[in-house]
């Protein structure tokens, strides 16, 4: 399983609603609010060689409320 984490900026007033259903989903592993230009920050694992774009694009980014993600992939934990 590789961890990658995932940043998102959620319209206004929606944040709440977009975390209830990411926690919902039973996908991520951590899920957190955050301050600065993202509103949640979460950590995923994903099985090796899947594909991570189309992994965000059908089980994250397509949740109402989220405008904009960014997605942070990682090589080695220290």
């Amino acid at each position: 399983m590789k961890p990658i984490f995932v940043q998102l900026q959620c319209a206004p007033g929606q944040t709440y609603e977009v975390a209830d259903a990411i926690y919902q989903s039973e996908l991520v592993s951590e899920l957190y609010s955050t301050s600065g230009d993202y509103d949640l920050l979460l950590k995923v694992y994903i099985e090796e060689g899947q594909d991570i774009g189309k992994f965000i694009n059908d089980n994250i980014a397509n949740i109402p409320g989220i405008v904009r993600s960014l997605t942070t992939l990682t090589f080695k934990a220290f």
